[in-house]
């Protein structure tokens, strides 16, 4: 008997109350990882185990080989200020060190490559798949089949090369890398049917929705990668990385110099006009440039079993997976700049994709590229398998109370920093006081654009089986949250929304982002949407007024 009463597994007999995912370090020998973690023999699974592609210990030297070279290179130009070698005393012996350093660190890291893939073993059995990994800390984990819900396969340029893929089952859980089993690297082949085997799922039957393409990339989107926030920022690194090359080889001063000569007989004001551009420009091209690494070949696909798939990447090929019964709605992003071009993007609302999945990429979620409104609303339908898509529903606007909240924030925003100069300039010197002036004549009328704009991006709606709310104006989202997928209401009210009569309600659910705010409604409508959108959730804690007839009837 076991200290809690219940009977001791007999023979060959798993525990009964085996974890659906178990984790388990220790070495070979150790006991209780015998417990946790059967043998073959032990589960009856009867599947074989199996060994990553050989082809790993390829990979890592590859990889540890530009690792070399990428330190060799900066320490060799560092050390020599430009002049290569000149740093090199006593015959060579520097030079001959620092080689000798790196030959051993590719060495090294393709003996412990090679032990690991020895090590490495996994098996998909009948209920569960299992992995066993490590060299000193041996880790034992196996996922229950039935709780898998993704199997994405990507391949940087290095393993499509190879015909390689690394391959990462995960069971949707927000429990970080816990959840996920990583196979790195695999054949495509062996990725493919690993794949196939575990999300083989029994096919949802749709007259109007069936399989096949829901979207494929148009080469006309490409248009709207310069107007992305990424474009400033590769502008910038692209200026820094000029600079740090530049001081490697020891003509940082020659490159300052150079562009000093360019704008000898300019002003300052021009000088850093221009350098701006530039750097702009080149962030253009930058951007343009990850829009095709990311984005080439995009295809979203439904598949049988119910299954959404997008496959995309020209160097580094992706392909993520969802299964359908995860999906809890979709969100419809349009980023200021290209909203004004009448495009957006697509993002799932699904349950078990975060930030912290077991992957360093936050595009997970992404069902459709920066694409025209039209067309994302259609996916959105396509994927929803609704003929009337909630996202171009007409929506219900918000009161005026919400137009003067926002203005008065506005407002507010420029008045603090403007008094602020003002007082400063007057205290210290007249310059604040004019910058004080120019900087409320420009932050004015943009303040009172945006707060404009952000209550015009208000509005809420019910649409067959989904909630529909929208709000922000720097990245305006629509959501569609299934209605069935809320799990809670949040109503907040402060001092000055009552006055105004007005109230904020939150959608809570275990999807996407975990909560969906509708912003200043009206008060008593706010609560009639939240009540209808979820009946029988809000009524308990709903203050209704009685007929003033019952009263009378009453007396």
């Amino acid at each position: 008997m076991t200290p809690d009463g219940t009977a001791e597994p007999k023979g060959n007999e798993p525990p009964a109350d085996h974890p659906p995912g178990v984790t388990d370090t220790g070495t070979d020998t150790d006991a209780s990882a015998a417990q946790l973690h059967p043998s073959s023999e032990d589960t009856g699974e009867g599947a074989p185990w199996q060994q990553l592609d050989q082809r790993a210990v390829l990979v890592t030297t590859a990889v540890l080989l530009s690792v070399a070279a990428g330190i060799c290179l900066p320490v060799l130009l560092g050390l020599s200020s430009g002049a290569w070698f000149g740093f090199v005393p006593e015959g060579g012996t520097g030079l001959a060190l620092l080689l000798g350093a790196a030959v051993l660190l590719v060495l090294a890291g393709a003996a412990v490559e090679y032990l690991n893939w020895r090590r490495t073993r996994y098996r998909v059995g009948a209920e569960r798949v299992e992995l066993h990994t490590g060299i000193l800390l041996v880790t034992r984990r196996s996922l229950a089949r039935e709780r898998i819900r993704s199997v994405d396969l990507s391949a940087n340029p290095l393993l499509r090369v190879l015909d390689l893929v690394k391959v990462r089952i995960g069971t949707g859980e927000r429990s970080g890398g816990e959840s996920t089993l990583e196979l790195n690297p695999v054949s495509k082949a062996e990725g493919e049917r690993l794949r196939t085997e575990l999300l083989g799922r029994p096919t949802r039957p749709d007259t109007v929705h069936g399989e096949g393409v829901i979207a494929a990339v148009d080469p006309a989107w490409i248009r709207y990668a310069p107007l992305s926030v990424l474009a400033p920022v590769l502008g910038g690194a692209a200026a820094g990385a000029v600079m740090q090359v530049s001081e490697w080889f020891g003509a940082q001063g020659e490159v300052i110099d150079w562009v000093g000569d360019r704008f000898e007989d300019t002003s300052i004001a021009v000088m850093v006009v221009v350098l701006v551009l530039v750097a702009l420009v080149a962030g253009v091209v930058g951007a343009l440039g990850v829009w095709i690494e990311v984005w080439w070949g995009y295809r979203l696909e439904r598949e049988q079993g119910g299954t959404l798939r997008v496959r995309r990447g020209l160097l580094t090929a992706r392909s993520v997976s969802m299964e359908e019964r995860r999906l809890r709605g979709v969100e419809l992003v349009e980023p200021f700049a290209i909203r004004f071009l009448g495009a957006a993007r697509l993002d799932a609302v699904a349950t078990g994709i975060s930030h912290d999945d077991g992957d360093k990429h936050a595009d997970l979620k992404s069902l459709l590229p920066p694409a025209p409104r039209e067309i994302a609303d259609t996916v959105a339908g396509g994927v929803l398998r609704e003929v009337r898509t909630p996202t171009s529903a007409p929506l219900t606007p918000h009161p005026a109370a919400a137009r003067a909240r926002r203005l008065r924030w506005a407002l507010l925003a420029v008045a603090v920093p403007t008094l602020v100069l003002a007082v400063l300039g007057l205290w210290l010197t007249p310059v604040l006081a004019y910058l004080a002036a120019g900087f409320a004549v420009v932050a004015l009328p943009a303040a009172v654009f945006f707060a404009l704009d952000a209550y015009r991006s208000l509005g809420h709606a019910l649409s067959g089986d989904y909630l529909v709310a929208r709000s922000g104006t720097a990245r305006r989202a629509t959501v569609a949250l299934q209605r069935g997928g809320v799990i809670g209401w949040v109503v907040q009210q402060s001092l000055f929304q009552r006055r105004a009569g007005l109230v904020t309600l939150t959608a809570t659910t275990a999807a996407g982002s975990g909560a969906y705010t509708v912003h200043d409604a009206a008060h008593g409508e706010g609560l009639a949407f939240a009540a209808d959108a979820v009946p029988g959730l809000l009524e308990p804690f709903l203050e209704r007024e009685e007929p003033a007839g019952d009263d009378a009837a009453a007396d």
